[in-house]
């Protein structure tokens, strides 16, 4: 499949290209097919049915062209077939495919762990543990926090995406419908509001404070394993904490023998601008979780454990597909792009992001709440779901694609390969989503006055 870099002369000028009115012929034969077969858990926010991708670039199956800054829900950190992480792919597959990592050694799974280890922000002398999702990962690091603690208690926060397996969902308070029908949950999980460093919501003081009260009238600070937290709250609408939270639940958390476990599921890897996200804030954690971005697409995550925390005996975890071989070759050369540049670009292209962000926010203040971000993390909260969901949709009808995040948020989490052209047209494209879904909520009687997007 042919690729292209940001600058290169084929993706220079492109444009996206709605050439049937989605869903098409053959995308509403699909879709259909798709409601028979699959599960209907499955959110599906617009009716994309994809045929082949390259780089920021996504065509459908009815031949439309569309900008993807969804990256799969930052996942395809290096965009969609990367050269380079294709030729690792093919490399490894010609080798072996699969030799399960926790009963047999081979090379790619060592290296990777080695590599994780001296970029992961935990204490030196840790170890590695590879999975094959975010869900996992989290899963993996409350059986380690809670056997290296041998303590019952877990701290989350409200908005926090951890995943949907049952002890993940259990740290999951996101939506409600995530969590509603599977109880009984994990028994000793405890949430607090998670703070914003945006116009309306929670300080740092605040949630201390909740903190404060869960350890004096519900539960000893020394029966804490460990407190989970996303740096940047992704799936809980890209929610950025004030500067002074994450020094200070460190603190809190090292006065009381409670692990730090950074879900760095979705900031990982370059997404922020940084490595790690936590690196903003000049923390390290105990134990940190990747994923999505790591393996450039393929299954593959791990959680990342500092010190000697990871001293559990033989058979106390284990996995079949964890650390596949070719996942691993994908993600070397994936962090090999990452450090190589992307996440230099990140940085750059996110700060041109936010700002085009906000700018577009000033221009529809009765649809648009507030811009934030950091880094190719980046949203727009709208004023309700219904109409963060409009904008999604309309962004769709569009050529742009992007997702809905929390309560009313609409999310842009673009690969880290992006270029300052394409930057500049997804938000041309969402300026007339905004002021086409605008319009459409303007009373009948005031139309005939207010000009269209």
């Amino acid at each position: 499949m042919p690729t292209e870099s940001p600058s290169s002369p084929a993706a220079a000028g492109r444009r996206p290209c709605i050439v049937a009115s989605p869903p098409g012929p053959r995308a509403r034969a699909l879709i259909e097919r798709d409601s028979r077969a699959l599960s209907p858990s499955s959110t599906r926010p617009y009716p994309l049915v994809v045929e082949r991708a390259s780089g920021l670039w996504v065509t459908d199956v009815d031949g439309n062209r569309f900008l993807d800054f969804t990256a799969g829900i930052a996942v395809t950190a290096t965009g969609h077939a990367h050269p380079v992480v294709l030729a690792a792919i093919e490399e490894q597959a010609t080798r072996f495919l699969h030799m399960s990592g926790t009963d047999f050694v081979y090379e790619p799974q060592i290296a990777l762990a080695e590599r994780l280890l001296s970029l992961a922000p935990v204490p030196p002398g840790g170890r590695v543990f590879f999975v094959n999702s975010g869900a996992e990962a989290i899963e993996g690091a409350l059986k380690l926090a809670r056997w290296a603690t041998r303590r019952p208690h877990v701290l989350a926060f409200t908005g926090a995406f951890h995943g949907r397996t049952l002890g993940a969902l259990s740290l999951t308070a996101s939506k409600v419908r995530q969590r509603e029908g599977f109880a009984p949950l994990l028994p000793g999980v405890y949430h607090v509001p998670f703070p914003s460093a945006g116009r309306h919501g929670v300080s740092t003081e605040e949630t201390m404070a909740r903190i404060a009260e869960i350890f004096d009238a519900l539960a000893e600070p020394t029966s804490f394993a460990a407190v989970f937290v996303e740096p940047i709250q992704g799936e809980g609408g890209v929610v950025v904490p004030p500067d002074d939270f994450l020094p200070r639940l460190r603190e809190l958390t090292r006065e009381h023998g409670i692990l730090l476990v950074a879900d760095e599921v979705q900031t990982g890897i370059g997404r922020t601008g940084r490595m790690f996200a936590l690196e903003h804030a000049g923390v390290e954690a105990d134990v940190v979780t990747v994923a999505k971005g790591l393996a450039s697409g393929l299954p593959l995550g791990a959680v990342v454990a500092g010190g000697d925390l990871m001293s559990w005996p033989p058979g106390a975890h284990g996995t079949t597909f964890g650390g596949n071989p070719v996942c691993c070759a994908a993600a070397l050369a994936t962090l090999e792009l990452v450090e190589g540049g992307l996440v230099d670009n990140a940085a750059r292209a996110g700060a041109i992001l936010l700002r085009g962000l906000m700018e577009v926010a000033a221009r529809h203040p009765g649809l648009v709440v507030e811009a934030r971000g950091r880094g190719l993390m980046a949203a727009v909260e709208c004023r309700s779901a219904a109409l963060a969901q409009a904008v999604v949709t309309a962004a769709f009808e569009r050529g742009l694609l992007v997702l809905p995040a929390g309560m009313r948020a609409v999310r842009l989490t673009p690969a880290l390969t992006v270029g300052e052209d394409e930057v500049e047209l997804a938000l041309e494209i969402l300026d007339r989503a905004l002021a086409a879904v605008e319009t459409a909520n303007v009373p009948s009687r005031d139309r005939a006055t207010t000009p269209s997007g």
